[in-house]
């Protein structure tokens, strides 16, 4: 038979076996792909996971991604060969990639909430998530190497373990949003717990050139449990929540940190100018808020001259407020003056040289003032008086802002880092 009459036939196969798996009851099918599950934590000494930092590896993933989204009808082929979103120009993105010796076989983006919302926001509704407490991450631009995505998860496995662990610990995340196509929909709800946020199917998402999508959502307080009740029982390589919860893959590459940041920013002036100047043009759609938005997280004349250009009568004015490149997770311990015994644990989301924003346990009035000792980084603390000076909400739920008079010498080293980095 010719190789176009088994192609026909295999297709005919999977749509038969797709009809007959949808016959089945939901709970059925559930626990037939959690049978299917097979995590093998052996994977080579040349695979390593990481974060995409360098132009080659940056350049690698979004080409990976490319191919991927074209191949599925998720978006046209681009002349650079590459997908490059506005999205990936802010430091609230991270790209990680899966490597076998220096060639790139997975990748995904994690796009914490940063000055652009998230990408789902223009077709989901995500305010249900929003009410709730913690920092919230959408997972986007997916893709695995056409060599390796028939091995049962060799790739897909640990790259979810990496992105797992590093929301968890590293990007102090707490809530995953997914929009996918709904015939993958099954395989994060049936083996990841992904919770829909609507029965309802959107038919047409722009950002995935007008596929339709489902969007979900996982609690990543909630994860362990329930990968637990599932799991547990389940023996060696089917159980997903040894490999999740307590395996510890030696192939992930945590990036150093002198503080205890929050994010990890690769981009240099240089990169931005390759990929969304020179590659792409991704800057040439932007509307004027968006670029000034851009600017107002990378300033200074070396950035200014790769950013896109703003109108002349464009301004940072009050209504578009600084945004630093790092933000920060420090714990540290609040004691309002005059109550020695009310001391809270508190965190601080973002520093600078004159205050901080926290996260705290307990309501503060304004114009309180406190004696605040941080944790900055592995044995660098600092102890400031501060005073509350308005509360609000963040991307992290309530915070508080104070104002620090009289920073101490780790404060404004901390700070100084901050600023220059």
């Amino acid at each position: 038979m010719k190789k176009s009459g088994w192609a026909a036939l295999r297709h005919q196969f999977r749509r038969a076996m797709r009809a007959a798996l949808a016959a089945l009851p939901a709970s059925w099918r559930f626990a037939l792909f959690r049978g299917l599950v097979d995590c093998e934590p052996a994977l080579g000494d040349d695979f390593q996971l990481k974060i995409a930092e360098t132009q080659a590896e940056l350049e690698a993933c979004f080409a990976l991604l490319h191919d991927a989204y074209v191949a599925s009808g998720f978006m046209r082929a681009h002349p650079s060969g590459l997908r490059v979103t506005p999205y990936h120009a802010l430091p609230t993105t991270t790209t990680l990639c899966a490597k076998m010796g220096d060639r790139v076989v997975g990748t995904l983006s994690i796009v914490r909430e940063g000055v652009y919302g998230f990408p789902m926001q223009s077709a989901f509704d995500i305010a249900s998530v929003r009410a709730k407490e913690g920092r919230i991450a959408e997972i986007s631009a997916l893709a695995v190497h056409p060599a390796y995505r028939k091995t049962g998860g060799a790739i897909l496995f640990p790259l979810m373990k990496f992105m797992y662990e590093y929301c968890t610990r590293y990007f102090d995340t707490r809530h995953l949003l997914i929009a996918v196509n709904p015939n993958k929909i099954e395989m994060y709800e049936s083996l990841l717990f992904f919770r829909r946020l609507t029965a309802q199917v959107v038919e047409k998402y722009d950002f995935a050139n007008g596929a339709p999508a489902v969007g979900a959502t996982l609690d990543l307080h909630e994860a362990p449990t329930l990968f637990k009740r599932a799991y547990a029982h389940k023996p060696g390589r089917r159980n997903l929540h040894r490999y999740f919860v307590e395996t510890t893959l030696p192939q992930i590459k945590f990036p150093p940190r002198e503080w205890n940041t929050s994010n990890d920013p690769v981009l240099t002036p240089a990169l931005i100018d390759h990929f969304f100047n020179r590659r792409t043009q991704g800057f040439d759609l932007l509307d004027e808020r968006r670029r000034l938005l851009l600017h107002s997280i990378y300033d200074g004349p070396q950035w200014a001259r790769v950013l896109p250009p703003l109108a002349a009568e464009a301004t940072l004015d009050g209504s578009v407020r600084r945004h630093p490149r790092h933000t920060v997770k420090c714990p540290a311990a609040l004691t309002p003056i005059g109550q020695p015994a009310s001391t809270q644990p508190i965190t601080i989301v973002e520093i600078s040289a004159r205050g901080f924003q926290a996260r705290t346990g307990s309501a503060l009035q304004v114009g309180q003032q406190c004696s605040v000792v941080a944790e900055l980084a592995d044995g660098i603390q600092a102890s400031v008086q501060a005073e509350v000076v308005h509360q609000g909400s963040g991307d992290s739920g309530e915070l508080f802002g104070f104002r620090v008079d009289d920073p101490d010498l780790a404060w404004t080293r901390c700070s100084d880092w901050i600023d220059a980095a």
